[in-house]
């Protein structure tokens, strides 16, 4: 039972990417009316007669959003009967189902009603929050046996203001790419890091969202830097902490390259995806580094701990 859970949780965490990964794609190829006016069917039918790229786009990632749904809501109940006794279990569970069912009704009201384009930039953020929450449930999943050990973690205060800033502050960043695309602004600054070669303020609204989103982004590489720099400093001892701000490091550094790659292919499809891929997948790194500052020792034993006491066996596991 134990390892069906573990496996059916990892393909809904898949499963989000995809949804993410697809919600990306249908606004870079401008697929969002791809099935017209109409929610949930295609332009009224069921099964569509006149088919194209932006109906296959639209209409796969509707039904690829619904089957996740129907295993996010799964593994919501599955996991509240197994795991239930951890107390973050039931809340992620209803997080995540619940966001998930609130980026579906974002989506179909903007293909019934229309929306503005800084409400469309929600739905995306929406759906990472949904994501975050299915990638916590699998942590805990594979918790249960003791592979690694959450509890184990001590972290100091300085620490904690790091994971806590800056995971607010991804969230704003994630905001404002997602306005970038909706505003179809990604390519309004044909240079980078500046917006021109001959000047370095922008001119007009589009530019003014593509740098705003560039220079928030700079912010969270310096921000995460330090961060990184930090725990390599203090928290040798502690591989989970170690690593994983490495691992975030990694992460952004992809984040930005693909973003100024973006640029120089002019939207190369597959580099934007992969642009969305990696932000994806560094909100899931602090979301969990958001559960290790929850479950943390007291303030004054983390800062001990992180300067004399080598780390339980079982997080080096």
């Amino acid at each position: 039972m134990q390892r069906s859970l573990k496996w059916f949780a990892v393909l809904t965490t898949i499963g989000m990417l995809f949804v993410l990964i697809g919600g990306a794609l249908v606004t870079k190829t401008g697929s969002g009316m791809g099935c017209g006016r109409s929610w949930p069917l295609c332009h009224g039918e069921f099964i569509p007669s006149n088919i194209n790229t932006e109906l296959l786009i639209e209409l796969s990632h509707r039904i690829v959003s619904g089957v996740v749904g129907l295993m996010v809501l799964i593994l919501s109940i599955w996991s509240w009967r197994t795991i239930g006794h951890i107390r973050e279990t039931k809340f992620l569970a209803i997080v995540s189902f619940v966001f998930l069912f609130l980026q579906g009704l974002i989506g179909a009201a903007a293909v019934v009603w229309g929306q503005s384009d800084f409400v469309l930039a929600l739905h995306f953020g929406i759906s990472l929050i949904s994501f975050a929450a299915v990638f916590l449930l699998t942590l805990f999943i594979f918790e249960v046996d003791q592979k690694f050990d959450a509890q184990s973690v001590a972290l100091e205060r300085k620490m904690k203001w790091h994971i806590y800033g800056i995971i607010i502050y991804c969230y704003i960043v994630v905001y404002t790419g997602a306005l970038v695309r909706h505003k179809q602004a990604s390519l309004a600054c044909p240079s980078w890091p500046f917006c021109s070669n001959t000047r370095f303020f922008p001119t007009q609204l589009h530019e003014w969202v593509q740098m705003g989103h560039r220079f928030a982004a700079g912010l969270l590489f310096i921000w995460i830097l330090f961060a990184t720099i930090h725990a390599i400093k203090h928290y040798k001892q502690q591989r989970v902490i170690y690593w994983g701000w490495i691992i975030a490091l990694i992460l952004v550094s992809c984040q930005i390259f693909t973003g100024a790659l973006v640029v120089f292919t002019k939207l190369n499809l597959y580099i934007a995806l992969a642009h969305a891929f990696f932000i994806s997948c560094l909100f899931g790194v602090l979301s969990y580094f958001v559960l290790l500052a929850t479950r943390s020792k007291k303030e004054q034993t983390a800062t001990q701990s992180t300067k004399t006491s080598p780390v339980p066996s079982t997080i080096l596991k």
